[in-house]
């Protein structure tokens, strides 16, 4: 997100500040045992990703989906954010994430900005911890875990209308103890997205999001060229 541009996670119907109407879908829960959450691409970086410590628990994991259609039909819908959800109370804060130890300037004062680079596509959260070891423990990941060609490989979990919606998916990480991987398309596609945390009145935390920079920039339509095209 840019600073002054809206946001608009878990949010539904068409808010001010977007032209575009909003759902939101549950993805079911991701399990943070180890109080360290990852945010990658899950088919290029997992367990490479940048780690938000949370409270070890459970947590909702839920996506906004953008209407980006001109008509406004629900006929081009795209991901504008994946949220992991830790308190149900109201935000009053949105805080760009900053790792522990990190500036949050540059060397020329500019702020700088941590979250994701997308090569496949796809964002998700997962325990950083149980990604490092299911990784390590399985020597062909592509092969075995993410398109085996089963109906339970993350791809076709992925694409499966019957699972969860399509384009998300809530799939178990091999050789672990309860812990899973809850993944997205990552709203245009490739790129850098930035994630940002809410917290209550108190300053507690309440969701950690990736935002996918969907509701940052003029409609597609009043543009030159359609981004869902590139």
């Amino acid at each position: 997100m840019e600073p002054g541009s809206p946001f608009l996670a878990l949010r539904t119907g068409r808010p001010e500040g977007t032209p575009y109407t909003l759902t939101v879908h549950d993805l079911g829960l991701v399990h943070v045992p180890s109080g360290r959450l990852e945010a990658s691409d899950p088919f290029v970086t997992l367990g490479e990703g940048l780690e938000v410590p949370v409270p070890a628990g459970a947590y909702p994991v839920r996506v906004t989906v953008a209407d980006v259609s001109q008509e406004q039909d629900a006929s081009h819908l795209r991901e504008a954010y994946l949220s992991v959800v830790l308190a149900d109370a109201p935000d009053a804060e949105v805080r760009p994430f900053v790792p522990e130890g990190r500036s949050t300037t540059d060397e020329h004062g500019e702020p700088l900005w941590f979250g994701v680079g997308v090569d496949a596509g796809t964002v998700g959260f997962a325990d950083a911890r149980a990604v490092r070891a299911a990784t390590a423990a399985v020597d062909d990941w592509y092969g075995e875990v993410v398109d085996h060609g089963g109906p339970d490989s993350w791809f076709a979990l992925q694409d499966s209308a019957d699972h969860l919606v399509v384009g998300a998916a809530n799939a178990p990480l091999p050789h672990a103890d309860g812990e899973n991987v809850v993944l997205s398309h990552s709203g245009w596609g490739d790129g850098f997205y930035p994630v940002v945390t809410t917290h209550d009145a108190d300053g507690a935390l309440t969701g950690v999001h990736i935002d996918l920079q969907v509701l940052t920039a003029e409609p597609w339509w009043n543009e030159d060229d359609d981004p869902s095209e590139a």
